[in-house]
C-alpha cells in the first residue's frame, strides 16, 4: 500500500478529533501533501471517519484522479487542492465541524486576536470566508482568500479549516482555533473581549512568521 504510514496518520487524526468532540460522524476531511509535484492523500467521500482504515484513504493527483484506493475523494478535495497550490509551505489540511468555531461560522463573525497563542500559532485575526456551496470552486477561492498566510480560517455556516507544515501542526492549529473561539464566545457573554495591544500583536506576529520559516 502506497504511503501506508501517512494514511495511518490520517486515520488516527480523525479518531483524535472525535474523541475530543472536534468532529463527528461523516463530517470533516483531512489531507496530506506527499509529493511537491502534485500528489496528496485525502479522506474519501461518504466515510464514517471513526471507522476508517488506512486503505480507505485515497492517493490523488492534482487533477483529482485516484492513483491508489477505492472510492471518490472528499467533495472538499477542490478546496484542499486550492490551499496547496496557494501555500507551498502547507503540507496538511484539516477541515472539521468543531463546535465553537462553528458558532462563529453561523454568526459569520471573525475571531479577533484576543489571546497571544492566536497570533503566535495561527497568525492573527482569523477571518470568516464568504459563503459558497460545499465542494465548489467558489468556496475554494473564498477559503484561500480568507486564509491568506494564516494557519486557520472559519467557513461561513460550515465549520473550520486549519493548515500546517505537517499533520501534527494542522491538528494543533485546529485545537488553538477551537480554544480561542470558546474563550471569545464565553468572554462575550460577560462583556466585550479586549484584543491584544498593537505592540504585542506585532511582536507575536513576528514570532509566527519565524516559526513558519523554521
Amino acid at each position: 500500500m502506497l504511503y501506508e504510514s501517512e494514511r495511518k496518520q490520517i486515520v488516527e487524526a480523525f479518531r483524535f478529533l472525535e474523541e475530543r468532540d472536534l468532529n463527528y460522524g461523516y463530517s470533516g476531511n483531512i489531507s496530506m501533501r506527499v509529493d511537491k509535484r502534485g500528489v496528496f492523500l485525502i479522506s474519501p467521500s461518504g466515510a464514517k471517519k471513526s471507522k476508517m482504515r488506512p486503505e480507505d484513504v485515497l492517493v490523488v493527483d492534482w487533477n483529482l484522479n485516484v492513483l491508489d484506493g477505492q472510492g471518490r475523494p472528499s467533495v472538499e478535495a477542490v478546496t484542499h487542492l486550492a490551499v496547496y497550490k496557494a501555500r507551498p509551505d502547507v503540507n496538511a489540511v484539516v477541515h472539521a465541524h468543531s463546535p465553537n468555531a462553528s458558532i462563529l461560522a453561523v454568526l459569520r463573525r471573525n475571531l479577533p486576536p484576543i489571546l497571544e497563542e492566536t497570533v503566535i500559532y495561527l497568525g492573527g485575526e482569523i477571518l470568516v470566508a464568504r459563503y459558497a456551496v460545499t465542494g465548489t470552486d467558489e468556496l475554494a477561492r473564498n477559503v484561500v482568500e480568507a486564509l491568506g498566510e494564516r494557519n486557520a480560517v472559519i467557513l461561513s455556516n460550515h465549520g473550520a479549516l486549519a493548515v500546517g507544515k505537517n499533520l501534527e501542526e494542522a491538528i494543533d492549529s485546529l485545537v488553538y482555533l477551537e480554544r480561542a473561539a470558546r474563550t471569545y464566545i464565553l468572554a462575550s457573554l460577560l462583556g466585550e473581549p479586549t484584543p491584544l495591544p498593537r505592540e504585542a500583536y506585532e511582536i507575536e506576529l513576528e514570532i509566527f512568521k519565524r516559526r513558519k520559516q523554521a
